[in-house]
């Protein structure tokens, strides 16, 4: 086990010492028994880092050790970055959140709706709606992800090249395009479903700001923040952390070599939906930004946007449970609403787990979360390297542990 230094003792923030040895001891039992390689983690509060640990491996093979800069695959704690993006862009007065997004993406006229039927032969109908952006940044447009395996929709994106990522050649660009010709889900606004939504916002970003969205990120984030490690290509292969899939039999942690070197190559789908690489030490920056909006002098949206941002933004005040299609996540859909581009805590008591109302986050394919908490003024990051994140319930015990050293 590894702890870095911090800027308090956690007494003086309000966080037991001793209550946040219980987050090491516990989650070190996941790497002493195979299920997870390595990880890192950050708790901070009213600003300052009140606990900060590693443990295991960045590459089991190599015997070689997760360190403060160890790089992790965020996959979708890519999409706030993107939603800050599109939000910075919106502050400017560049477009509405009702804007048709047929209006800068001409792929999305038109669209059609999945009714019936099969891959081979769906059933469409006309959409009575347009998709506009606001459904992009909610997950409400009726897009999807071919790796949900849940209905034809899924399967038509897979049979399209789209599952774990994009076809061989295509741009973001490309990407959309391809999109814009499949059917949707549902008739936008009607329901949740989580998708490549994010990936069009970033097309979205690229077409409104005239920059490429690593360009963008780049001079407008991540430069800004001092976010210097993050990126859409890992900047050090010695830093990397592998990436590793369950075995499925005792639930050992194997390397995953194809989708983990990715990373390493010049991409070219620039993916706001889940294809950047960070640090633990960049990506808190980021979200402690979140809190407000600024971060050390840099303001990069007015607080009262990033309050519009991590308000529940599901119709009625519904959470996912009532307005999300059944997916099988790692955390319960009871009691959390969704913003843009984040989950929203709405009720602790719905769902089960310790937490504070209006707290808002989001994690990535490969077990990695975030969470920050206006109320507490807490924020937390846990980075590791698992693909599915649904594999262990990571995220919960990692917020029963965080709130319980709360005194």
């Amino acid at each position: 086990m590894t702890r870095t230094t911090t800027d308090t003792d956690p007494l003086d923030v309000g966080l037991d010492p001793a209550r946040l040895e219980k987050l090491d001891r516990h989650f070190a039992r996941y790497v002493d028994d195979g299920r997870l390689p390595g990880w890192s983690m950050l708790v901070s509060r009213y600003g300052k880092t009140a606990h900060a640990s590693t443990y295991g491996y960045r590459d089991v093979e190599a015997g070689t050790p997760v360190e403060d800069d160890t790089l992790f695959r965020i996959y979708s704690m890519t999409k706030p970055v993107t939603t800050v993006a599109a939000l910075m862009l919106y502050e400017e007065g560049a477009f509405e959140l009702t804007d048709p997004v047929s209006r800068y993406l001409p792929a999305f006229r038109d669209m059609r709706v999945l009714a019936g039927g099969t891959a081979a032969r769906p059933v469409l109908v006309p959409a009575t709606e347009p998709i506009r952006v606001w459904h992009l940044l909610t997950h409400t447009a009726g897009l999807t992800y071919g790796f949900h395996h849940v209905d034809v929709l899924d399967e038509i994106y897979r049979n399209a090249g789209f599952e774990w990522g994009s076809p061989r050649g295509l741009d973001l660009a490309a990407c959309v395009d391809a999109w814009g010709e499949l059917p949707l889900a549902f008739q936008p606004g009607t329901e949740w479903n989580y998708s490549v939504a994010t990936d069009v916002v970033g097309r979205l970003v690229e077409v409104i700001s005239g920059q490429s969205l690593d360009e963008f990120f780049a001079e407008r984030i991540l430069g800004p923040l001092g976010m210097t490690d993050t990126g859409f290509r890992a900047p050090d292969a010695g830093r990397l952390a592998a990436l590793y899939t369950p075995d499925g039999q005792g639930g050992k942690a194997v390397r995953n070599e194809r989708m983990g070197r990715a990373i390493l190559d010049e991409p070219r789908f620039l993916s706001g939906g889940g294809g950047l690489v960070s640090t633990r030490h960049d990506y808190h920056r980021f979200a402690r930004m979140l809190l407000r909006g600024e971060l050390d002098g840099v303001r990069l949206l007015g607080d009262r946007t990033v309050r519009f941002l991590s308000s529940n933004h599901l119709p009625g005040g519904a959470d996912l449970a009532a307005f999300g299609r059944p997916l099988f996540a790692e955390t319960s859909y009871q009691g959390v609403g969704f913003g843009l581009g984040v989950s929203v805590l709405l009720d602790p008591v719905s769902t089960r787990t310790l937490g504070s109302a209006g707290e808002f986050g989001w994690g990535g394919a490969a077990s990695t979360a975030f969470w920050v908490d206006p109320a507490e003024q807490l924020v937390v990051v846990f980075l590791t390297q698992l693909l599915p994140s649904s594999t262990y319930p990571i995220r919960s015990q990692l917020r029963q542990l965080v709130y319980s050293a709360l005194v």
